[in-house]
Parts: structure tokens; C-alpha cells; sequence
């Protein structure tokens, strides 16, 4: 399944989060893939896509960066998908 995790980076904004990221990778466990990721203009946020079959991998990961970050994780569905479930023709 897909997730579309959005960061919001707490007061001390993105610099923290790099340098940790530079240091120790993204510290995910084994069952949550990064698919891609994208930041925002403004430096506040970042959307990570990730994939697991597992949503409790989610606690593990974010135990790591919860004090230089807060996360929304939303599950998402590709819009191709939701065009067929529809049942129209893309």
C-alpha cells in the first residue's frame, strides 16, 4: 500500500533534519520503502511517497525523527486506479 507521509518540520526547520539525514540515512526499518520525496518552496515541509504492507512500521520510523519533525501519513491510491474503480477509460 502507498502513503503519502508529510513532514512538517518543527520550529528548527529543514537544516536539523539534513544534517541527521547526512549522518545516519533515513533509519527506516526493513518493510518501509522511500519511493520518492519532494519539498516544499517554502523549506517547511517534505512529502515523502513510501510503500509497506505494514503501517506499524510507521512508529519505529518516525520514533527517530519525531523531535525535529511532525508527520501526517495519509494512504493514497494511484489516480489511474481510481479511474478504472470508477470505471472510466484513461
Amino acid at each position: 500500500m502507498l502513503f503519502m507521509v508529510i513532514e512538517h518540520f518543527k520550529e528548527t526547520g529543514a537544516a536539523p533534519v539534513y544534517k541527521r539525514f547526512a549522518e545516519k540515512g533515513r533509519m527506516m526499518p526493513e518493510g518501509l520503502q522511500y519511493v520518492g520525496s519532494w519539498i516544499g518552496a517554502d523549506l517547511n515541509r517534505c512529502f515523502q511517497l513510501m510503500e509497506t504492507d505494514d503501517a506499524t512500521l510507521f512508529q519505529d520510523w518516525i520514533s527517530k525523527w519525531c523531535d525535529l519533525v511532525d508527520f501526517e501519513i495519509v494512504p493514497v491510491v494511484p489516480s489511474a486506479d481510481t479511474v478504472k474503480m470508477f470505471g472510466f477509460a484513461t
